[in-house]
């Protein structure tokens, strides 16, 4: 599977949680759900504090703001 993305002059970030400018959503399915948060963070992702996913799932944001999920299969 591919995933294509491109930039988008002025676009504004949908924001965490929902402010009702949502687009597309990732869920990523990872081994060892604290590894590969803590990998992502080192990257420049950021955590949100809004977490809704308790222990089954990390909530994280690219630097534009795009918010995505770390799942365990």
């Amino acid at each position: 599977m591919q995933l294509g993305f491109q930039r988008v002059d002025d676009h504004q970030a949908p924001g965490w949680p929902g402010t009702g400018k949502q687009h597309s959503h990732l869920d990523i399915d990872v081994v060892d759900l604290a590894q590969a948060t803590k990998e992502l963070l080192a990257i420049g992702a950021t955590q949100p504090q809004f977490q809704p996913g308790g222990d089954d799932w990390v909530v994280l944001a690219d630097p534009e703001g795009h918010v995505f999920c770390l799942v365990t299969g």
